[in-house]
């Protein structure tokens, strides 16, 4: 995988950003290699790592960054 971050996955999250699986506010955003991203909470990430990983996701992840 390149180190090129794409502009979607840059893009930092604001408080209106909420998680695909249960719509809590976002606090991780995983671009997948074949196009589009997916937000989630922090528990849902953490339930979803490894298979992003294996995957390939680029992951962001702006703890202190919340607009």
């Amino acid at each position: 995988m390149s180190d090129v971050v794409s502009p979607l996955i840059s893009m930092p999250l604001t408080a209106a950003d909420r998680c695909d699986r249960c719509g809590a506010a976002a606090r991780v955003r995983a671009g997948l290699p074949g196009g589009g991203e997916l937000l989630f909470c922090r528990h849902h990430y953490n339930a979803h790592e490894a298979r992003l990983a294996d995957l390939g996701a680029s992951v962001y992840s702006p703890d202190d960054e919340l607009v």
